[in-house]
């Protein structure tokens, strides 16, 4: 199955929320979504749909972009496509878009626990450069800062 990268919409958000809501303990709810996409200037979204059925999401990921560096919000993909790149898919058309917008510097937060979601920022070039104690409210696990060079 190929799948492909748009602009999130309006329509999109209960897909995204029920992804939410399967990916995060503290999922970001449907108020939080409409007002990033109709009153954040800074905040850019994609979803990945199935190339076949381009209203159907399977994953999404969000950034905001301040001055020259994107700040990564959320990356999710859906339980049932996991393990199929899309992850991979979403970070590079989040990276492509920073650098329509004159960003050149990308970074996130990352649970320490969260193995699978550090392979990927390692594997696209990021690097850890930091640690926020007792960031993630739910556990009071801390966050990996991490940093990619865009250009």
């Amino acid at each position: 199955m190929e799948f492909s990268l748009r602009p999130m919409k309006m329509e999109d958000i209960p897909q995204v929320v029920d992804i939410e809501k399967a990916s995060f303990p503290i999922p970001w709810s449907s108020y939080a979504f409409n007002c990033e996409l109709r009153d954040n200037e800074f905040a850019f979204y994609l979803v990945a749909t199935p190339v076949l059925d381009p209203a159907k999401v399977v994953g999404y990921g969000g950034m905001w972009i301040i001055i020259d560096e994107a700040h990564i919000t959320n990356v999710a993909v859906s339980p049932e496509y996991r393990r199929r790149s899309l992850g991979e898919l979403l970070m590079e058309g989040l990276s492509g878009l920073a650098l329509s917008k004159n960003a050149f510097r990308m970074t996130l937060e990352v649970r320490a626990s969260n193995l699978v979601a550090k392979n990927l920022y390692d594997k696209l070039g990021f690097k850890a450069a930091g640690i926020r104690p007792g960031y993630y409210v739910d556990t009071n696990e801390d966050a990996i800062i991490m940093w990619r060079n865009l250009i």
